[in-house]
């Protein structure tokens, strides 16, 4: 889709009720509930965090938004696939600040170029205790990407169309923190398995966005 057209369409969102939960229940694990039944306590202490599903023009403008594959390591989140952003730090103002500020510092595109549309529903992530604020931006021009080399294995630039195409929803079998091997639902993006938390604000901004286009 060209750019400035979706520009032009994304604009309408702001006015439109947040589907939230109605969405992210089409991408839930099976083993979600019981998760979020074991870390009540823990829930309570959660860590706050800030994402942004950055949308841009790419050499032919047309529209595409980006998202990272993480570099293995000795965590909850090693080698997998999600959207620029981090952890609320004591000098951001905001969990959006958060959100552009890491963005700037994981793939490169300057905070100032950085256009936040609106705020999306949160999602709890229960290996990691953190509630995750995600946020739709733009920005305006092909960005010179340049990931954080310490933390970012991979850019992925994933073309809005292939995202409205409803093929690209798929089941992966993956191991819980039980265990326990279980099938759960996921997006196929570039090559990329995208699931659980990812997944669910993915699916949010694709219900949000068939609603204007």
């Amino acid at each position: 889709m060209n750019f400035d057209e979706f520009v032009k369409s994304i604009s309408k969102i702001k006015n439109i009720p947040l589907p939230g939960e109605s969405a992210h229940f089409k991408m839930v694990p099976p083993f979600r509930k019981a998760l979020l039944k074991k870390q009540q306590e823990a829930i309570k202490k959660a860590k706050q965090a800030g994402v942004v599903a950055l949308f841009f023009p790419d050499a032919n403008m047309q529209t595409k938004f980006v998202l990272i594959l993480r570099k293995a390591y000795n965590g909850v989140h090693s080698a997998q696939i999600g959207f620029p952003g981090g952890k609320l730090e004591a000098q951001d103002q905001s969990l959006q600040h958060a959100a552009v500020r890491e963005t700037f510092e994981e793939v490169g595109v300057p905070e100032d170029t950085i256009e936040i549309v609106r705020s999306l529903s949160h999602v709890y992530i229960p290996p990691s205790n953190f509630f995750v604020s995600p946020f739709l931006g733009i920005t305006r021009q092909l960005p010179a990407f340049k990931k954080q080399e310490d933390e970012v294995e991979a850019i992925i630039e994933v073309a809005l169309q292939d995202f409205l195409d409803d093929k690209i929803l798929i089941y992966k079998t993956v191991k819980t923190s039980y265990s326990i091997a279980v099938e759960v639902p996921a997006f196929r993006l570039n090559g990329h398995v995208v699931w659980g938390a990812t997944a669910m604000m993915l699916s949010e901004i694709k219900d949000l966005i068939k609603q204007v286009l």
